[in-house]
């Protein structure tokens, strides 16, 4: 078969799409964006109270933070791998990923509850201007992540009573997760890390 004898269809490239649809990433940018103003603020706080800031910064646990992060990164690994497997047909594999993903989700919901619960018997509350940004930054991220993984139930769902569960859906649930890790890395290096 010479090249002229091809069918048009091996001549064309598959054409390349952004993953999810237009309705997820308008949310994620706009996620984005409030987070953004609001990390904006802290670094104004921070700079107009560089030495209080750092002695509360001091009683944070960076351990628990590292651990948290590692959390996270895994977990997107995992809903990463899902995408994958969805894509290649492999729906128990996809959703073996994905419960995988809402377990570590689950550690890292009760580790946060663990921090702030030691924060607050410490007597570090919201009367201390940088722990009031630290449980609200912290805070608003867990409600986005419990969020997550409702969306990750969701997929969950899909990927048991479909017998072909829709892909845009998996990777719609990816994208989410993979904002609320990447939110979690600029918290962390905010938080934990900026001297």
């Amino acid at each position: 078969m010479t090249v002229s004898d091809r069918p048009d269809s091996l001549d064309r490239p598959t054409p390349r799409r952004l993953p999810g649809d237009i309705h997820m990433w308008v949310m994620i940018l706009g996620d984005l964006f409030v987070f953004g103003c609001y990390f904006v603020v802290y670094m104004i706080f921070r700079a107009v109270s560089p030495h209080d800031f750092s002695a509360s910064q001091r009683h944070l646990q960076v351990g628990i933070g590292v651990t948290n992060t590692v959390i996270l990164l895994t977990s997107s690994m995992f809903v990463a791998l899902a995408v994958i497997a969805v894509r290649e047909t492999a729906t128990r594999r996809a959703e073996r990923l994905v419960l995988a993903a809402c377990v570590c989700g689950l550690m890292f919901t009760l580790i946060k509850i663990y921090e702030w619960r030691h924060g607050i018997s410490t007597g570090f509350t919201l009367s201390d201007e940088f722990f009031s940004f630290y449980y609200v930054l912290t805070g608003i991220h867990l409600a986005h992540l419990l969020l997550g993984m409702l969306i990750l139930g969701i997929v969950v769902r899909e990927l048991r009573v479909t017998r072909k569960p829709r892909v845009g859906l998996v990777e719609q649930g990816a994208l989410f997760w993979h904002m609320i890790d990447l939110l979690w890395v600029v918290i962390f290096a905010l938080l934990y890390l900026m001297k």
